[in-house]
């Protein structure tokens, strides 16, 4: 037991650090914006693809789906929102997310000392909220990288050994496990981004003597097909307690993961070529990173394109789910937020 706590604490320590670097920078972004990002997401929903696109850019700034979902639940629990504009937001958030795994895709690590420097420089001795939280914001995502090192670290002696090699061909050959997997990862982690690093570091692993990737894309995207099913228990617990409408909401993220991966697992085939044929060509090590990020972005635009014309059907889903009465939406956008907007009038809002 001894050896094996030992053996894997540098993986469950780059985790640590992946995690923190990942809170830190969202933290660093969310002071920079300033709540300006929640009046945003509480008034650009009068129209459907504004509420998509306000959820992917503000989850894109604070890098965390799981803020603004639970910003949305909070939202709908206080009735600013209804829950047609909270689903399309939870739409957008998913796109969002994908923006962490396409930064992990890129291969910076040998700068990754310089940017933790330049970071703290401005962290520590630079003057001013503004330029404190860009330090901030740096050195966070420095050590997202630092924490992808350590845990790769971990991986490659890992990845040479018999019986890995043999989980990872049963993930390939049982697409069900991979989901199982995944699913469990980020259910325990409380962090998809996590998790996916963790996928794209195992997966950048070579099967030794030669250039092939230890799972391949085949056997990863049904591990990240979990990831993204794990990670809606965090707007769930985010809803305990809250309106009918919250919990809704939250049920629709869930409803949404579910129903795509199901869909994206019956053609996981012809999706994994699609992948590859809009990713970089190369060796597969070199470049399945890259893919794994690929395959995030496009299950998650996909399964939006799929459920954007049907909010309607997704939110008698969950009222079904959930049955009880409507919740009217009667509270102040301006009034809720507590931003002071120039020159503009606040209005109320009754659905």
């Amino acid at each position: 037991m001894k050896e094996l706590l030992v053996g894997m604490s540098p993986l469950l320590g780059g985790m640590a650090l992946f995690v923190y670097g990942m809170n830190g920078m969202s933290e660093g972004l969310r002071k920079a914006a300033g709540d300006r990002l929640r009046y945003v997401l509480g008034a650009v929903t009068r129209n459907t693809l504004f509420g998509v696109a306000a959820g992917a850019v503000t989850t894109a700034v604070l890098q965390s789906s799981s803020a603004t979902i639970c910003m949305a639940v909070s939202f709908t629990s206080a009735g600013l929102i209804g829950l047609p504009q909270a689903i399309a937001i939870i739409f957008g958030a998913n796109i969002g997310t994908t923006m962490t795994a396409q930064l992990l895709a890129f291969e910076i690590g040998e700068y990754v000392w310089l940017v933790l420097v330049a970071g703290f420089i401005l962290l520590f001795f630079g003057e001013g909220e503004p330029v404190k939280n860009t330090g901030q914001t740096i050195f966070s995502f420095g050590l997202l990288f630092v924490g992808i090192q350590t845990m790769e670290q971990v991986v490659l002696p890992l990845a040479s050994g018999p019986v890995f090699t043999e989980l990872m061909g049963r993930v390939a050959e049982h697409p069900v496990l991979g989901i199982l997997v995944g699913a469990g990862m980020t259910m325990i982690v409380q962090s998809s981004s996590a998790t996916i690093a963790v996928l794209q570091s195992f997966a950048s692993t070579s099967v030794p003597g030669t250039s092939a990737s230890v799972m391949g894309l085949a056997g990863a995207v049904p591990v990240l097909l979990g990831d993204n099913i794990g990670t809606t228990v965090t707007s769930l617990l985010a809803a305990a307690g809250q309106t009918k409408d919250a919990k809704r909401a939250a049920l629709a993220h869930s409803v949404f993961n579910l129903a795509g991966s199901v869909v994206f697992l019956i053609i996981l085939r012809p999706f994994v070529e699609v992948v590859a044929l809009i990713s970089p060509r190369g060796p597969e090590v070199e470049v399945i990173s890259r893919q794994i990020a690929n395959a995030h972005s496009l299950f998650n635009v996909a399964n939006t394109i799929l459920w954007l014309p049907m909010i309607g059907v997704m939110e008698r889903i969950v009222r079904f789910l959930v049955p009880g009465p409507y919740q009217e939406q009667k509270t102040a956008v301006c009034q809720l937020v507590q931003i002071p907007i120039k020159k503009q009038k606040c209005k109320e809002d009754v659905s």
